[in-house]
């Protein structure tokens, strides 16, 4: 059994149909991590969908009425750049519940897995890049609603600029953000996180882990969150069709180990989303995925890891 619960529900799926973003690889992840026998069935936890109450402490009324009614104007939809359906709401809100599961989860057992979510392009206001719901600011504002924590940080490797969070969080001292991300991509606009890293096009893994390390660091030594998100976008990889950077498995599986490990020592508990991913062939992005559970599961098995 695995020392932590992967959250995950069959109907993360957005009903994209042939879209670029392969919204089947939360299915396809279950699957490989099953058959793989890395996981049982037990291991897998299934989530609430959150509340419009709980969705609300981030999103304006509005906006989440356009989203339950479908009622969104063509621009709305041309800025959120996937298609509107009823299963696709549900979707959204069902990760934003998963993202809060695994933040509760992180509390408990150090880490919280969701097969999902990460949408970190969406503002309180208006959905933006396949993102109609942030799903980790909500999570972070569940759990200081619920007084189980006062300060959070997201630590977002994503290849895109994490704009919506960026602006959810904006002067807000209990919330630190951290992006790192290729400069020259989505979005146009960055508003300013906390800490940004801004990469070269083509950056590979020796200079990414050295400027995520030197950042990461930094952040921690500056703020002391009690709970820390981490969005593992799996699309700084050389071959995703929508990133610019030059990861490598290896690289990519040793910046996970970064931030997992580097939490673990501090004794935060670190709740894990997915993020982006669109390589070229789509079993590149699974096995990116099941690399970041794989590493996670080592450092809480690990004799060394502190407790």
């Amino acid at each position: 059994m695995l020392p932590y619960r992967l959250i995950y529900s069959e109907q993360y799926d957005l009903n994209l149909g042939g879209h670029v973003f392969p919204s089947k690889k939360y299915k396809w992840l279950h699957d490989r991590l099953r058959w793989t026998r890395f996981a049982g069935e037990e291991d897998f936890l299934p989530p609430a969908p959150a509340t419009d109450e709980d969705v609300l402490l981030v999103h304006n009324a509005e906006w989440v009425k356009k989203l339950r009614t479908g009622t969104l104007t063509y621009q709305d939809v041309l800025r959120l750049e996937i298609p509107y359906s009823r299963q696709m709401v549900e979707a959204f809100w069902l990760a934003a519940g998963g993202t809060i599961l695994a933040a509760r989860q992180a509390l408990e057992t150090r880490i919280g897995f969701n097969v999902g979510g990460g949408f970190h392009h969406a503002f309180p206001d208006h959905g933006e890049g396949f993102c109609a719901i942030n799903d980790i600011a909500v999570a972070i504002r569940v759990l200081q609603r619920d007084g189980v924590i006062r300060r959070a940080m997201v630590v977002d490797c994503d290849v895109h600029h994490g704009n919506g969070t960026a602006a959810i969080f904006a002067g807000d001292q209990s919330v630190f953000t951290l992006s790192i991300q290729q400069f020259n991509n989505y979005p146009t606009e960055k508003p300013p996180s906390s800490l940004d890293i801004h990469l070269a096009d083509d950056v590979g893994d020796a200079e990414y882990l050295q400027r995520l390390g030197n950042g990461y660091r930094a952040a921690l030594t500056m703020f002391q969150p009690e709970l820390l998100i981490y969005a593992a976008g799996a699309d700084p990889y050389y071959q995703d069709q929508l990133g610019g950077l030059s990861l490598t498995f290896d690289g990519l599986m040793e910046r996970d180990r970064l931030v997992i490990w580097t939490a673990a020592q501090q004794k935060i508990p670190l709740a894990i989303v997915l993020a982006g991913g669109y390589a070229e062939s789509v079993e590149d992005t699974i096995t990116i995925h099941a690399n970041t559970a794989a590493v996670a599961r080592d450092v809480l098995d690990s004799p060394q890891r502190i407790r």
